[in-house]
């Protein structure tokens, strides 16, 4: 399942975002969305993880949670369309 995390530090790393939510399961993917002219964190990501009930609780116990000293939201990605 991939998740939209918003609201992130903008000096988190993407293994903080991985660490943080592998406490609730096997993450696959953490990246960290940044501007394509300065490469400076936009302040939102995905993760992905493979089991989906692992994902589930960690919306459930991170979503609206402190992590790197910002109250982090998370929830399912929806899928855009291409452009």
């Amino acid at each position: 399942m991939n998740l939209f995390v918003s609201n992130l530090s903008f000096r988190m790393q993407e293994s903080e975002l991985a660490d943080a939510f592998s406490q609730f399961g096997e993450v696959s993917s953490a990246r960290i969305i940044t501007d394509r002219e300065t490469h400076r964190s936009r302040g939102f990501g995905f993760v992905e993880m493979p089991d989906d009930e692992a994902a589930k609780a960690a919306i459930e116990g991170l979503n609206g949670k402190e992590v790197s000293g910002r109250a982090i939201a998370v929830r399912v990605a929806e899928e855009r369309p291409r452009r």
